[in-house]
């Protein structure tokens, strides 16, 4: 799939926004990425997950694992797509883990899938989950990786899309520092304040 054709799937469905937003990381952006707006179309959700599973079937993973909720859906996707199980990770109590009797097996081939990526935490707080389990990520795909390619990652990584996007701390944000009303739409429960990383 080409970029173009992403962007366009973004634009038709109202899943790029533009504002004065607080990423799940903390982060404030003009740029907002609503991939659950695209996804929620099964033809497009089914498209865009076959694209992400061309780019990461050369590493012959047994399973697909989506952080929740953005990676859920095209986690989904990209599994059915290679033909091997699709589990997720979620939050309990703000600890990312493995949850409803999922399991990842010793020395089982990993995959994650993420809708966007910005600085990579919730992919890294998952691969941590996936070594614990005694798996092992042998690569990382993403609908978006709005980090331009510098978020830090222990893993290959590969996105259908990837474009440096401005990010600012609250404190450099030229949006709040105007009074710009602020959105939270990716922000994680009880993380209402930037926590380095």
């Amino acid at each position: 799939m080409r970029e173009e054709a992403l962007l366009k799937a973004f634009h038709e469905t109202g899943a790029l926004k533009r504002g004065h937003f607080q990423l799940s990381s903390g982060l404030h952006s003009g740029v907002y990425f609503q991939s659950a707006l695209v996804l929620q179309h099964p033809d497009r959700a089914e498209v865009l997950g076959r694209a992400l599973a061309k780019l990461v079937a050369v590493y012959r993973p047994e399973v697909v694992v989506g952080p929740a909720l953005g990676g859920l859906i095209i986690g989904w996707e990209v599994a059915c797509e290679l033909g091997v199980r699709g589990i997720f990770t979620e939050r309990q109590d703000g600890v990312m883990c493995l949850r409803r009797g999922f399991e990842i097996g010793k020395g089982r081939r990993v995959v994650i899938v993420e809708d966007v990526i910005t600085t990579g935490k919730s992919t890294r707080e998952t691969m941590a989950v996936i070594e614990a389990a005694g798996g092992t990520t042998v690569a990382v795909a993403a609908l978006v990786d709005r980090s331009g390619g510098t978020a830090e990652l222990n893993a290959p990584m590969h996105a259908l899309l990837s474009l440096p996007v401005e990010t600012n701390t609250p404190d450099e944000c030229p949006e709040c520092q105007a009074g710009v009303p602020l959105d939270k739409p990716g922000s994680r429960p009880g993380e209402a304040t930037l926590k380095a990383k």
